[in-house]
């Protein structure tokens, strides 16, 4: 027997939620130091901010980047930057976190939702395409778990209908597809630098874009609608302040200088486990397209359970008892099927903006949604991070490949 599979061998794989699989070092400590003893711990006042910025626009190669507290803050620039009328409606995914939704309805936004291709669980122009309709001001596009969409057809599609697009790439930093980062392709990019992405300052986000009228309206909305540096400033529209502190935005520094480490760790290992992984009969392995790089957030398995006993619920208890926590379903239901959708639970008991919707853009039937359903069904996420190496991967697949054996329907 495979020593690595005894229950006295058990495996402590590092974790994105501590030290044993981050990057935290002497870099963040230093710049870290050097905010306190400045004693300025305000961006508006401070260097690192708009270090942060500088460094980020030129990584992925956008001409404006600005810092912010969250992804969902991230979010919320952009469809602020967009600016929609109460009961516009704005297409984007169910399998998503409700971050990524709520922004759209404090706009005032209806999210309307498009289903999923069950391989990747990310929209296409085809589940785009049948959503839209005259009361659509943008799309929001999730490249899930690191691996893009399909954004030639869908920018192609976008720009037919004169549509801005927003790129949810919270989860994949420097994804690309036919060689452009992802978050430069559609109008905006939004960022997450939460705990568990590719680089982190524990809470926090980026958002960018090449549009100078789009740049000056979320730069307004992180600090409140103020106009810093305009001649008269004044506050020009309603706006939050989503403001960075100078403590996240050094470390957000330091941590930029080990992004493509991240990024190159993760993909080696991921490619290194795909390998370990092929022909296990009920398993698939990630689907990516021949144009895209997937950047890894997490690594999802596809598991058919019409040949693994109890599917990807089944093979999660299994390697849960090997250390290894891995998420069925990667969350438990679509989002519309959370109260906040089902009941409208918003603002008092005025169901605002949904009293404002279209009967069929707050239409939640699940035959309208197959590749939503059957991609959940069958995804199995497990923990990924740049700090695996080849004895964890291979200490996984011999799990993978055991479990999927004791499984194995007849």
């Amino acid at each position: 027997m495979n020593p690595v599979l005894k229950q006295e061998n058990l495996m402590q794989l590092p974790s994105d939620q501590d030290a044993s699989g981050r990057t935290f070092g002497a870099e963040e400590i230093e710049l870290l130091t050097e905010v306190i003893r400045s004693g300025t711990l305000t961006t508006t006042k401070g260097k690192f901010g708009k270090e942060l910025e500088k460094k980020f626009a030129a990584k992925v190669g956008a001409k404006y980047a600005y810092a912010c507290t969250s992804g969902t803050a991230a979010i919320h620039c952009a469809v602020a930057a967009i600016n929609p009328n109460p009961g516009d409606e704005i297409v984007t995914t169910a399998i998503t976190d409700m971050g990524a939704l709520t922004p759209l309805i404090y706009q005032g936004a209806i999210p309307v939702f498009a289903d999923v291709d069950p391989r990747t669980c990310n929209v296409t122009a085809a589940t785009i395409e049948k959503v839209l309709s005259q009361r659509t001001k943008a799309i929001v596009v999730t490249h899930l778990f690191g691996n893009p969409c399909e954004m030639r057809e869908i920018m192609e599609l976008a720009d037919t209908r004169g549509i801005p697009v927003i790129e949810d790439a919270a989860q994949a930093f420097l994804a690309q597809e036919n060689g452009k980062h992802i978050g430069t392709i559609g109008k905006i990019g939004c960022f997450s630098l939460q705990q568990g992405k590719h680089i982190t300052t524990g809470e926090g986000g980026m958002v960018t874009t090449d549009d100078d009228a789009l740049a000056r309206r979320m730069f307004l909305f992180i600090n409140k609608a103020w106009g810093y540096g305009d001649t008269n400033p004044d506050h020009y529209f309603l706006a939050l302040n989503y403001r960075v502190s100078e403590l996240q935005a050094a470390c957000a520094v330091a941590q930029m200088d080990k992004l493509d480490f991240s990024v190159d760790s993760r993909i080696a290992t991921a490619n290194k486990l795909t390998e370990l992984l092929q022909n296990i009969d009920g398993i698939k392995t990630p689907f990516v397209a021949p144009q895209a790089k997937h950047v890894y957030w997490k690594y999802c398995l596809r598991v058919d359970d019409a040949k693994i006993k109890d599917g990807a619920v089944g093979m999660a208890k299994l390697l849960k008892e090997k250390n290894i926590f891995s998420a069925p379903r990667y969350i438990v239901k679509p989002a519309f099927q959370c109260q906040i959708f089902t009941e409208q639970n918003t603002f008092g008991d005025s169901h605002f903006p949904f009293n404002l919707a279209r009967p069929e853009a707050v239409d939640y039937a699940p035959e309208q949604f197959p590749g939503t359903f059957k991609g959940l069904h069958d995804i199995l996420v497990l923990p990924w991070n740049e700090r695996y190496t080849d004895e964890h991967i291979e200490y996984i697949a011999a799990n993978v490949r055991s479990a999927a054996a004791k499984l194995k329907l007849k």
